[in-house]
Formats: structure tokens, C-alpha cells, sequence
């Protein structure tokens, strides 16, 4: 990610994405900014989206439902923020897991397609043993292609 000092230009504070989790990062003495759309990418997919009513939270508890406060204050009703991707802590590696993993990703960056920030959206989804690795790649309207890629630190239950 090409990331600037914040005071240069206006744009986005700059996520790092480093060893399972985002963090601000400094350029000299300023934050860094991102003008581009790491930063959108991340806060899409590693914020706690609400669970839906069928969801069944790691945790087991049925009032375990996350999601961002702010949801209720969206411009479009019944919009939501985030992932669902919280919901696989603790899963078994599995099939399943990769195609909720990529329905959940798919579903965090909906809203670029509907906004007309991409065209098209590719979503890769491996397993290792310790991660789940995210692969996406933004098709823009007459811009180059963005490709990203996060590692999402596995918590698996024991016996799997």
C-alpha cells in the first residue's frame, strides 16, 4: 500500500494490516493516510458485523450478536457494516468454512459494487494451518485492478 504523511493530503487514516490485526502506522511524525482502498477493504472485513438471527456465535451465547453501534444511524435502512467473518473464531477447518468464509467477504464489500467503487469483486479464500488467508481483488471502473491479501488468525476448537 502507497501510504502518505496525513498532513500532505486528505485522505483516510492508514491501516497496516500485520500478524492478524490493523493498526495505525506513523510516516516521520504524522499518521500515515491511505488515498486509496486498503484501509476501506479492512474496516469492511475485519469490523464485527451483527450476527443475523440464525447465526450461532462461537461464544455459544445466543445474545452474543456484535455488529457496529453506528448501524442504526446509516443512510439506507437495514444497512450493516462489517463482517460476519467473527462467526468462524473457533471453527473447525473445513469446506464449509472457506465458502462461509468467502460468503462473508462477499457480503462486507457489497456495498462497493452498489456504490460503483468496483465493477467486480474476486474473493480467494485458502486455509493453513494457523490462518485464513483472504485473497481480494477490486475490478475499478477504468482504473487498474487492486489486489489484497490478509492472513486472519485462526482460533480453532481443540480436536479439530
Amino acid at each position: 500500500m502507497m501510504t502518505t504523511s496525513s498532513a500532505l493530503q486528505l485522505a483516510d487514516l492508514a491501516l497496516v494490516w500485520e500478524t492478524g490485526s490493523g493498526d495505525l502506522t506513523m510516516i516521520d511524525t504524522d499518521l500515515a493516510s491511505d488515498r486509496g482502498l486498503e484501509t476501506a477493504v479492512l474496516l469492511s472485513l475485519f469490523t464485527d458485523r451483527r450476527a443475523e438471527n440464525d447465526d450461532v456465535a462461537p461464544s455459544g451465547d445466543d445474545k452474543d450478536r456484535r455488529g457496529w453501534w453506528a448501524d442504526e444511524l446509516l443512510p439506507t435502512e437495514g444497512d450493516r457494516y462489517g463482517s460476519r467473518l467473527w462467526l468462524l473464531d473457533r471453527s473447525k477447518r473445513t469446506d464449509d468454512v472457506v465458502l462461509r468464509a468467502e460468503e462473508y467477504v462477499r457480503e462486507a464489500l457489497a456495498w462497493m459494487l452498489e456504490d460503483l467503487v468496483a465493477e467486480s469483486i474476486d474473493v480467494g479464500i485458502e486455509m493453513n494451518a494457523t490462518n485464513l488467508l483472504i485473497g481480494v481483488t477490486l475490478h475499478r471502473p477504468s482504473k487498474d485492478p487492486v489486489s489484497l491479501r490478509f492472513a486472519h488468525a485462526w482460533t480453532e476448537l481443540e480436536g479439530s
